[in-house]
């Protein structure tokens, strides 16, 4: 049996350890369309098409790019990932601050006075006006100087991109200005024929494969496969497609949030269930229906059966997250994540994986155990109940239900929940982690989505729409989404599913106070869920069925 260190990187033999993560697997393509179009041109003649984006078969990787998993010497600061290729890379480079220089625009920009500015000046006040224009005609010509368009010939409409050759013989667009090209492709008002050449087209971004695909009712999703991810064992992306636009939280509907939740559980259920050898039941297409909620139970069984005789997981834990917006300061500093639309993007995580002791050739006889931020939610339930002799759960809920508030006002309301229904709850945390976090929890005992069943994926599906409605009807333009999960394995432990809200906050950039864990919260929370509240109860008709 491998010893297994404690989650550090000091070793008790004063060398650090680490984790090294030699990728190789199979991805079963669930994908039923493909949507093989040109994705522009190389020279005068020499098209671009994206059909390496649409596999036919299933994506075989025998052998992707190694990650470095560093266990944090302080296990409550987490872990680091080191992705091999990228570092070797940066060995004789390694500036991370570096930053791409401005360049100069010959679009006419006059300061206030109505002299014409320097070229770092009109950089940067197009950048601004990159961000903050509403007019679609000037947006198209910003977007003309960002890139170099291909242009359908009758319409005038962009077509594509040029594209040039590297030395390596890659293709790449040709992009002049990257900082333009970023704000001015996530501009909502920019003309979708734009958006589509720019950003949206399967293939424009990378010829990552496209092995999903949900469509329903005006809603359409594809799903990528990153193989070489800072994920190890790569991750999978679900953004709406080029034909289904979403540029602000209120244009989403149910059955959106539904498909891009239905990929997250189709993909972790049948990959899950193929590393453990049960039959998979789809090729080129979705579950639809009840097949979903059958598989589900079959994964529960299998786990069972394998807990019940000391068998290890192949995989036994997720991580999910999502980033909805984007903004980067004139000064070139990006201020939330890099996609136009809700981009979500989820993993699954071995348990461990083989541990060196530097200055070893070979792994030595022990794993390091991987990481996942709910580890940390795990044993301080358990240290809880053996400090104080109760359920941290329940007696969380209880807290919640029962909460006064702190300035002992009776005229104010005192409620930290802003949304419910039978299976989940929507609440301000008594302590916030930023101006404006909300959270969403199981109310039964779910720990991850291997435990939850039709009716609790479909409740967490409608409270993650109305909370994120309820923050852009507040006036939050950026929010970061991420889930807190009990491993698959863990048996006995009351853990429940949580979904975190992190809205960046104008006011609140982060500083030293927020790297310290301690943050600085300017209102009351009972208030800011009376906010929330008032936010839902204005919502339409397609949110209160919630």
């Amino acid at each position: 049996m491998k010893k297994e260190f404690p989650r550090t990187c000091v070793s008790p033999s004063g060398m650090f350890l680490y984790g090294v993560h030699q990728p190789r697997f199979t991805v079963f393509n669930l994908r039923k369309n493909d949507h093989i179009v040109s994705l522009g041109q190389v020279g005068e003649s020499e098209p671009v098409v994206n059909s390496a984006n649409f596999p036919q078969d299933d994506v075989h990787v025998p052998e992707a790019m190694w990650v470095y998993e560093i266990p944090n010497a302080f296990p409550f600061m987490g872990a680091t990932f080191i992705p091999k290729t990228g570092a070797e890379s940066h060995i004789d480079a390694c500036n991370p601050f570096k930053k791409i220089p401005p360049r100069s625009s010959d679009i006419a920009l006059k300061d206030l006075h109505g002299q014409r500015q320097d070229p770092g000046q009109a950089h940067g006040a197009l950048l601004g006006l990159a961000k903050t224009s509403v007019d679609p005609a000037f947006l198209s010509e910003l977007a003309e100087k960002a890139c170099v368009f291909i242009h359908d010939k009758k319409t005038g409409n962009p077509a594509g991109l040029r594209y040039e050759k590297t030395r390596d013989g890659q293709l790449r667009p040709v992009i002049l200005d990257w900082h333009l090209f970023e704000l001015v492709s996530n501009n909502r008002f920019l003309p979708d024929a734009y958006k589509q050449a720019m950003v949206l087209t399967p293939g424009v971004q990378g010829d990552s494969p496209v092995v999903g695909e949900y469509m329903r009712e005006g809603t359409h999703i594809w799903e990528y496969l990153r193989e070489n991810s800072y994920i190890p064992w790569g991750h999978y992306a679900a953004n709406m497609a080029q034909d289904a636009i979403r540029y602000t939280i209120g244009s989403l509907s149910l059955q959106d949030v539904v498909g891009l939740r239905h990929l997250y559980y189709q993909r972790v259920y049948l990959q899950l269930a193929g590393a453990l050898g049960m039959p998979v039941p789809v090729k080129r297409r979705s579950l639809e229906g009840d097949a979903l909620e059958n598989l589900r139970l079959a994964l529960v069984g299998k786990l069972k059966t394998l807990h019940d005789g000391n068998e290890s997981l192949p995989f036994n834990a997720t991580v999910w997250g999502q980033n909805f917006g984007f903004d980067l300061s004139p000064s070139g500093y990006r201020l939330n994540a890099s996609h136009q639309q809700v981009h979500q993007q989820y993993a699954l995580v071995q348990p461990s994986v083989p541990g060196f002791i530097e200055g070893q050739e070979s792994p030595g006889s022990f794993h390091v155990n991987t990481f996942t931020q709910g580890d940390l939610v795990a044993e301080f339930v358990l240290l809880y109940e053996q400090k104080t002799g109760r359920p941290f759960f329940e007696t969380y809920l209880n807290a919640m239900t029962g909460n006064e508030r702190m300035d002992g006002r009776t005229d104010r309301n005192r409620a930290l929940i802003y949304y419910e229904n039978d299976h989940v709850v929507g609440f301000v945390p008594k302590a916030q982690r930023s101006q404006g976090e909300v959270q969403l929890m199981t109310k039964a005992k779910v720990g991850n989505i291997i435990e939850a069943d039709n009716d609790v994926r479909y409740a967490l599906d409608c409270g993650i729409l109305v909370t994120m409605k309820i923050l852009e009807n507040l006036g939050a333009d950026m929010v970061t989404v991420f889930e807190l999960s009990k491993r698959f394995d863990t048996v006995g432990l009351d853990q429940r599913l949580i979904y975190c809200f992190l809205p960046k906050h104008p006011q609140s950039p982060g500083s030293f106070t927020e790297c310290q864990q301690r943050w600085i919260i300017g209102h009351y929370p009972e208030d800011y869920a009376e906010a929330c509240r008032t936010r839902a109860e204005r919502m339409g008709p397609e949110c209160r069925v919630c």
